[in-house]
This record gives C-alpha cells, structure tokens and sequence, in this order.
C-alpha cells in the first residue's frame, strides 16, 4: 500500500513537470510583449482570478511586488463593491483563468475596456472570450491535469504559476534588479538583514590582537589566546598591516620546528597579503570570500590599508 501512496506521487510530480515543459513551445511574441508592457507600465499590475486561478494570482502578485514590478491581487467580485476605484489608466491587468470563459472574470472585463487598460489573459484556451478581448495572450495549455479524475486544477495551476515565475524573472533581468533592491522589499526578514549588513555592523574593532611581526612565537601564541579571535596581526609604524598569523599557522609551525618553535618570529610564518574588506563591504560578500578562499576571517581596512577591524565567521551568522 506504502508503495502504491509514493507511485501515485511520483506520477502526479511527472504529469506536473510534462505540463510545465509544455508551456514552452507556446511561448510566442506576445509573452515577450506582455513583458515589455508590464516593464513600462507607469501605474500598477493588477492581477486577477477566481477560485484557485486567484490563488495563483496572488502569490504571482506578490512575487511582481517583491522583485521592482508595483502589483497587487484584486478579486473580481470585490470590483463591483468599489474596489474599482484603484484603478488608473496607467494600469495593466493581468487576467488568469484557464479556460477564459469564468464568468466572474468576464464581467469584469468590460470595465476595464472601458477604461481603456490593457489586459494580459493568461489561459489555457487562445480561443475563449478572455484570450480573445486580451491585449496580449499567455497560452498555459496543459494536456491533462495532474488529477486522476482529470478534474481538480493541479497542471494547469502549476502551469500559471511557472508562467507568473517566468514574467517576474523576465522583467528583473530587464530591470538589472540586484540583490540589494530586493533586500530594501523584504527589510523586516532574515535575508534583508544579511543582504544589508555591512562588515562595519558586525566587526569587532576594540581589543584587536596586534602583533610585532619580531615577536616570538612562543610570545605570540599567548597573545592569539588572549584574543579569543584565533589570530593575531602585524602593522608597520604607519599604522597599516603587513601579516597576519592564524593559530593553525602556529600549529603547523609547532609541528614543523617542534622545540626550536619558540625561536622563530611572527614574520617567519605570517601571511602577508591575508584577506581584507572594506568596511562597506556586505556580509554575503565576506561569506563568499570566506568560502572561495577556505579562511574563518577577513580584516576589515580602510582605503590606506589601516587596520579597522576583524569579521569571523560567526560574526556573519546573523
């Protein structure tokens, strides 16, 4: 029975992503167009849809909001209670339905011809009324749904949302969106905070270990223990680095030169050229420094390479 529960979910996975390849050779000019439209809209994307095609609307809506594209859901029912009223002629509207003939959405339509906004329907029949009064037309055909009664919308709404996926992709590629503008959509979360933070929020910048690079290393070990940062640095006498030694550089050391250890200096196994940032450097940039260069920490520096602060690894874990 156990076997027979993962088959069935195997084949509706299958079915789903036949459905979303599907849609592929059906993209045309008019994908491109809607694109181009939604980019130089001077208002706002109004998407629409009843039933389960609104539940995709919305999350198509709120994915365009979050990625530089102005839009929000409306329900179709609500327009004839006064929701009408958010419309401007600087609008579009994105109209979803699969088979463009719901007739909540259809009577919709007429008022915003009549306010002359241009309608992108997004259905799986180019034939039906929707498709028809469309502006520009986004064919999300499936053969079958997903559904072994070939009944409940599972396909076609999968369909919708690739295709909203795909509008969103298209025009922040067209807008050059960076990381940084989603981050200032989403400032409240998780990823806002690591896409915003800066080495100069997280590093430590008092006690800071300082090393003479003619110290001992028998010296030098006690020092990189008092620090609690797993390193210490070396500055010349203007103040600007010129090494820096790790307690895995000591370690190895110790392990090379066993007793004669203590005799050698922090210059004889220090770093010259460790990893620095500035210190309106991002965290996710540390983090990919950190990764590509296989290090725990960067030295964060001023433009005349003066010594302005340590960022670790778990400084960056915030």
């Amino acid at each position: 029975m156990r076997k027979q529960i993962r088959e069935y979910a195997i084949q509706c996975i299958r079915d789903e992503v036949d459905a979303v390849l599907g849609i592929i050779p059906q993209l045309d000019d008019d994908f491109e167009q809607a694109v181009e439209l939604m980019f130089n809209c001077k208002g706002k994307v109004i998407v629409t849809g009843v039933g389960k095609s609104g539940h995709i609307g919305a999350k198509i809506a709120a994915t365009l909001a979050s990625t530089g594209t102005p839009s929000f859901f409306i329900n179709p029912l609500d327009v004839y209670h006064g929701d009408l009223g958010v419309m401007t002629h600087d609008d579009v509207v994105l109209a979803i339905s699969n088979s463009g003939q719901t007739d909540e959405l259809l009577r919709f339509i007429p008022m915003v011809l009549h306010m002359n906004i241009p309608i992108i329907g997004m259905t799986g029949n180019p034939d039906s009324l929707l498709a028809r009064y469309s502006t520009f037309h986004l064919n999300t055909h499936v053969d079958k749904e997903a559904c072994p009664l070939n009944l409940a919308p599972t396909s076609s709404t999968t369909a919708q949302l690739v295709l909203g996926d795909a509008l969103a992709v298209a025009l922040m590629e067209l807008r050059n969106f960076k990381p940084r503008d989603f981050a200032q959509f989403h400032p409240g979360g998780e990823l806002g905070k690591r896409l915003l933070t800066t080495a100069q929020d997280v590093m430590r910048s008092t006690d800071l270990p300082i090393i003479p690079k003619e110290m001992h290393l028998g010296e030098a070990i006690i020092l990189v223990s008092k620090g609690k940062l797993g390193l210490g640095v070396s500055l010349d006498e203007n103040q600007k680095i010129i090494g820096l030694i790790t307690d895995g550089d000591i370690r190895r050391a110790m392990e090379r030169w066993q007793a004669g250890f203590v005799e050698h200096t922090v210059e004889d196994i220090m770093t010259r050229k460790p990893k620095c940032v500035l210190a309106d450097t991002k965290i996710t940039e540390i983090q990919k420094i950190m990764h590509k260069n296989k290090v725990h920490t960067v030295l964060v520096i001023d433009q005349e390479n003066h010594l302005l602060g340590v960022v670790d690894h778990y400084s960056c874990m915030i």
